[in-house]
Formats: structure tokens, sequence, C-alpha cells
């Protein structure tokens, strides 16, 4: 049960977490939540189809005037927005279940009212009371689809709930051409009194609470990024009936900046967690859903005129937007499509659906046929960008905020279909307008799609959909006006171009998502067996490289660390027998043996032995007799002008100093691994390192990258004609040099330059 706000404080059971079995099991052992949620999602897609297809009764029963029909265009975008933004905030702060069952008990009052409404006024009251409640229930009813499902279960939560909302468009869509009479529209007002009566006994006794507190929420914020979306909204309605001068467009417009720039101050000095560009994201997806969703219902019947369709099969072509809907939603369900791979498949296909409707032919049959998959694709890929993307925005908020967000969907959306309506185009097509009208308006729809791709952030998802547009307006210009015997090379060739360009995209989408997977794990190991070498550490100033020869892997055979320890900053770096993944395991062996050792070892000496022995032991334990590693110890104390180095069988340091560039005295030894350090324990070699010079250690991938003819990389040659000195310094020129010199490293490269403070 949801607390009570206005009882006195009591002690009461900690909440139940999201993912403990009390709520995720009762809402996984049946089915009757989901199908009570969408039961009563449904009357948000239905009742304004509904409301709409009997609005030239109910203008003639009641003798409404222009003005009161205006009116109600004015108030219901402004009521649906704030009903929905204060329905989910109420949700979180008082329980999604209450607030579910008065939205409920609100709609079925209204519905009850316009049932046995009698007279100008009381129908629209009934009609405003409806708007509220449905807009209520929905919002409680996403916000609780959404808070009962674990975040990494939303898509599939929002894939199967979104695809019964797109089979209720559907199925409203083929009632349009049933527009009902004013019994009609009392019956199925009755009926729907009564089903939402039903669905709030049945909500109290079985929708259970997620038990997340309310997260604190700026209520100054909320309020006016309510009135900013309401406001736009409602202008985009209104603006081309009252006219874009008129007073009381520019004042429900001036609201807009002024409640906006409240908004954003308070965002900005209360830093909320809504992330701004996953919000941009999913606001531009929700209103291309919008806008696509007006285009193909107002343009689609146009275009379909002069191929002799009826209208019922006009509304079952256009109804087919639904079901590509769905079938979207059911793909992003069992694919757990991401989404960058939504948005980079689905725009274009919306974009090809779009375009396609441009060469429909002037046969019934195939007319029918042509702009029946032409919606099938604009629905199956508005869906599929715009599902993963509400599905990740929810997934980001805080639990207690999510009836708050959830709000979001359904207001881009009803941006997106005000701003269709906004256009000019779109009241001429509403009006009667001829075939080039009505193509104009799915050109800016196609324009809209592209818009969002740019917001989401995705460059090559807008330029396929600019290749997809653009490649079939010059078909449709070169073919579709020519004899008819080429208009269906003209939707061939249309069509190729949309799947071809969709494809591509797709493709490259898919193989960026590999890559940058395969360069986090690379990452990640590089971090995990490579630590980062500090800036500063005891008396030294450092820095440090590392390239694996390996694309993709992060680390190979080469190896490097530096740690402070009570005997002074001791580093490590060398270099193990092999390349790639198959070295990964010797270097984290040694490396682990270093870090350990490293601090119980006060003789430098003593210290390369035991990580001698170690490589000795690993290759016997692995039966590798060929196992070893080059390396080069190096240790220094604060105040001392000297290190102490002991090579084992590696390349001698890089001195940097005014002088030039020489080689330090640092004689070899055996490699590591070879057991000639056990019984005889090298003396370290003491180097000298004064103010003002550096040391550069290297592995061999330096001076073994070839030019193309072959030659080595000069080091010594090259850092005496740089004349850097500093450790940053020194290691960038050196990366970016060696690339100049050979186009393609063959071999791991370790770095790391050092000079006194």
């Amino acid at each position: 049960m949801a607390a009570n706000p206005t009882a006195s404080p009591a002690p009461s059971p900690a909440p139940v977490p999201l993912s403990g079995p009390s709520v995720l099991g009762r809402v996984g052992a049946g089915r009757s939540v989901g199908v009570l949620l969408a039961a009563a999602a449904v009357f948000y897609v239905v009742s304004p189809v509904l409301q709409g297809a009997a609005l030239p009764a109910v203008r003639v029963r009641f003798g409404l005037s222009a003005q009161q029909v205006v009116g109600m265009k004015v108030g219901g975008g402004a009521l649906m927005v704030l009903s929905l933004f204060a329905a989910g905030r109420a949700g979180d702060a008082w329980g999604r279940r209450r607030v579910l069952a008065w939205s409920l008990g609100v709609l079925a009052a209204g519905l009850a009212v316009e049932a046995v409404a009698f007279s100008d006024w009381s129908y629209l009251l009934g009609r405003s009371v409806v708007i509220a409640g449905v807009s209520a229930v929905f919002a409680g009813c996403l916000a609780s689809v959404a808070a009962l499902n674990a975040p990494g279960r939303m898509p599939q939560a929002l894939g199967g709930w979104l695809a019964v909302m797109s089979a209720s468009f559907f199925v409203a869509a083929n009632l349009i051409p049933r527009a009902p009479s004013m019994p009609g529209l009392r019956v199925s007002a009755g009926l729907g009194a009564v089903l939402a009566v039903v669905l709030l006994v049945v909500a109290r006794r079985r929708l259970p609470e997620a038990g997340d507190p309310p997260t604190p929420l700026d209520r100054v914020f909320l309020l006016a990024l309510a009135l900013a979306l309401a406001a736009v909204v409602t202008g985009l309605q209104v603006g081309p009936v009252w006219g874009w001068s008129d007073p009381r467009t520019v004042a429900l417009l001036a609201l807009l900046p002024v409640a906006a720039a409240v908004a954003g101050r308070r965002w900005r000095r209360r830093r909320f967690t809504m992330p701004p560009r996953i919000a941009s994201m999913a606001l531009a997806t929700g209103v291309a859903v919008g806008f696509t969703q007006v285009a193909l219902l107002l343009a689609l019947p146009v275009l379909t005129a002069q191929s002799g369709i009826g209208v019922p099969a006009t509304a079952l072509m256009v109804s087919a937007y639904g079901a590509g809907g769905v079938a979207g939603c059911l793909l992003v369900r069992a694919r757990r499509i991401s989404p960058v791979t939504g948005c980079s498949l689905g725009l274009p296909l919306a974009v090809i659906g779009l375009s396609l409707c441009h060469v429909l032919p002037t046969g019934p049959a195939t007319g029918m046929a042509l702009g029946t998959l032409a919606a099938l694709l604009t629905g199956l890929g508005v869906m599929m960008a715009q599902v993963p993307q509400m599905a990740w925005f929810l997934s980001a908020l805080p639990r207690g905020r999510m009836g708050t967000a959830a709000a979001f969907h359904p207001v881009s959306v009803l941006l997106g279909t005000a701003a269709a309506q906004a256009l000019p185009s779109t009241s001429a097509v509403s009006l009667g307008a001829s075939g080039r009208q009505a193509e104009g308006v799915l050109w800016v729809a196609a324009a809209v799609v592209a818009a969002g791709a740019l917001i989401a952030g995705l460059p090559a998802v807008v330029l396929g959909v600019v290749v997809a547009a653009a490649g079939e307006w010059l078909l449709v210009r070169a073919l579709a006006g020519a004899e008819l015997a080429q208009r269906p090379l003209a939707q061939g060739a249309a069509l190729a171009v949309g799947v071809v360009t969709g494809l591509a995209v797709w493709g490259r989408r898919q193989r960026s998502e590999r890559l940058a997977a395969s360069r986090a794990s690379a990452a990640a190991l590089q971090e995990a067996v490579l630590h980062p070498v500090p800036e500063r550490l005891g008396g030294l100033r450092l820095a440090s490289r590392y390239q694996a020869a390996t694309t993709g892997t992060g680390i190979g055979g080469d190896f490097l660390d530096a740690v402070e320890t009570p005997h002074g900053t001791r580093l490590l770096i060398g270099d193990v027998r092999g390349k790639g993944l198959q070295a990964v395991q010797t270097v984290t062996d040694l490396l682990g043996c270093f870090r350990s050792q490293a601090h119980e070892t006060a003789d430098l000496g003593e210290l390369a032995a035991r990580l001698d022995r170690h490589t000795a032991r690993s290759a016997a334990a692995r039966g590798d007799e060929e196992l070893f590693a080059t390396a080069l110890l190096l240790q220094h104390r604060p105040g001392d002008g000297y290190v102490e180095v002991v090579n084992c069988g590696h390349l001698a340091p890089l001195a940097l100093g005014p002088a030039g560039v020489r080689e330090a005295a640092a004689p070899a030894l055996l490699p590591l691994g070879f057991g000639a350090l056990g019984g005889d324990v090298p003396v370290p070699r003491r180097v000298p390192l004064p103010a003002g010079e550096s040391l550069l250690l290297y592995t061999d991938g330096l001076t073994e990258a070839r030019n193309a003819s072959r030659e080595f990389y000069p080091a010594v040659e090259r850092l005496a004609a740089s004349g850097r000195r500093e450790p940053a310094a020194l290691l960038s020129f050196l990366e970016r040099d060696v690339r100049d010199w050979s186009h393609q490293l063959t071999d791991d490269i370790a770095l790391v330059a050092l000079t006194p403070e």
C-alpha cells in the first residue's frame, strides 16, 4: 500500500528494493498486471480517435461553434501536457497504484458525463475531464511499467507494452471510416466508463507498488517545464487557426521562452540527475514518431485518391503504420537492440517509407500494396528508434522520479503532432489539397527524421537519411512523371536505393559498435594489467606511453610500472618474448611479482634476482623452455642526484641533457628467466641524474620501427634534433615521430621518461 502523506509519522517497514523478489516476483508470477496496464493505457490511443471521428455528429447535435472547437483544441493540448506531468509526479510522491486508481475514476466520470451529455457545455465538460483522465491514466501506466521492471529489462518491458499501443493505433485507424453517430458515441462512452471502473477495481487489488521513495524534485522547475511544453504544444496547434500574428498566439508562444528560461536556470542551479543528452535523444525520437504519424494520416489518403482506393481501404493502409510499430517494438524486445543501433537502422527505414509514398502507382491493387508497405516501413523505423531511446532514458533516472520522467514520452509525441499540424502544407492537405502539397508534408517529415538523427549525435545516420531521401527524390523526378510503363521502374529503383542505403548505414553502425566494444575491452585490460604511471612520484616527474602491436588488445609483450616504496621510487620496464595475447599472462605474472616484492626487498639487485627466479618457475610450470623477458629496474631516492639501475638484457636508458643525448652506462646482464641472477645477486649501477636532465626508458619496438626503405628508427638522432627534455613533451614527440617514420608498427612500444623535480 502507498504511504498516506497526511498521516502522522509512525514506524513503518523499509521500502522493498526493486530488485527484490517481493515486487518482481509478484509482477512476474502472472501476466495480469501487464494486461491491466496495457488495457488501461489503450484508452489514450483509442479515445482521441473516437472523439475526432464523432466530432461532426457532435457539432450538429449540440450546435458547437467554430470558436468552441478551437477552444477545445487550445485547452485540450495544454490540459494533456499538464495532466501527464501532474499524474507522473503524483505517482512518485503518493504511490502509483493510488494515482492510477484516481485517474481511472476521473476517466470513468468524464466518459459518463459524455454518455449523458444534453448540451454543449455538458459535452465540453465531459470531454475536458476525459482528456485529463486519459492522460493521467497513460502516465501512470507507463511509469508503473518502468518502475516494476529492472533497468536491464526495460527494453523488453517497454517493447511489449508499446507494441500493444501500436496495435491499438492499428485498430483505431480502421475505425475512422466508421465514424460513430451521436448514439454510437454515447454507447461507446458508456461502455468505456464501465471498463474504466472495472480496471479501477482490479488495479486496487492486483497492481503492486514498487516501494520506491520519491526523489526530491524542484517544483518550480517542474512547473516551468510543464508550462513551457504546454505553451508550445498549444501555440503550434492554434497558430494556423488564429494566425501567427494574433495576440493570443503571440501570448502563448511568449510564455515558452520565459518558462524555459526559468526551468533552465533551476536545472543548472540544482544540478538534476536527468542527463541532458539522453533526454534530448528521447525527445527527438518522440517528436519523429508524432510528426510522421500525422504526416501519413493526412498525406497518404490524398496521394492514394488518384489510384481509386476507397476510404476503408485507405484507412487499412494507414493503419499499417501501427502494424509496423508492433513489429518494431517486438523486434527491440526480442533482439535487445541498443539505442544507437535502433536509430541507425530505424530512422533510414522511416525515410524509405516516407519516400515510397511519392511513387504510388495509379492502380488500386498495386497502389494499396505499395502504400501499405510505405506505412509499414515508417512505423517499423520510428518505433525501432523510439523504444530503445525511451528505455535508455528511463533506466538512467532515479526510481523515485520515474513518473515525472515517463511523461516525456507522450509529451514528445504531442510536440511532434503539434509541429506537423502547424505546417501550412498540413492545413492545406486537411482542407483537400493537391498531391504536390501532400508530398511536401512527407518531405518535411523526412527532414524531421534526419534532424532527430542529428540530435541523437549520429552523423552517419543523418548522411544515410539524406542520401536515401535525395536519391529517391531524384528517381521520382526522373522516372515517376514519365510514361506509366516506367512507373514500376521508378518504384523498384526507389525501393532499392532506400534498402541499400539503410543496410549500409546499419552495417556501418554494427561495425562501429563492435569496434567500440573491442576498444573498451582493450582499455579495461590495459588498465587492469598496466597500472597508470602517475605524473609525480617520489622526487620524480614522470610520463609514460604504451602502444600494443596487436590492434584491439590494449596490451602485448611489453610492460612498465612505477611504485613508491620505503626504499625509494622504483620503475620497471621490459619486454617478454613474443607478442600479443600470448605474452599477456607472462606480463601479468611479472608485474604482480614486482608490485609485491618491490615493497619487501630493500636491495634492487635482490629484487632483480627474485624476478628472475619467478620467471624461471613460470617457464617450468608452463613447459616453455624459451620463456624469458628483458627488463630494466631503476631506483631513485628523493634528493639524490643519481639513480640505481639493474639491466637484465634490456636496452640502456638514454640520457637527455644540455650536452645532448647519450646512452647511459648500464651494462646488460642475462634476461630474466635464465636463472643467472639466482646465486650471484647483481650490484646496481649508479647513473647520474642531475637537475635539468631526463632519462628515457624504452623497449625495442621504438628502435626497430622501420620505414619504407627498411631503415630502423634513429632514436638518438631524432631526439637530439628535437631538443625536447620535458617528459610529457618528449614522449609526445616520440609517439608522433615514430608514426611518421613507420607506416605500420610491428612490435609493442613502451616508453617512460623521468626527470628530478
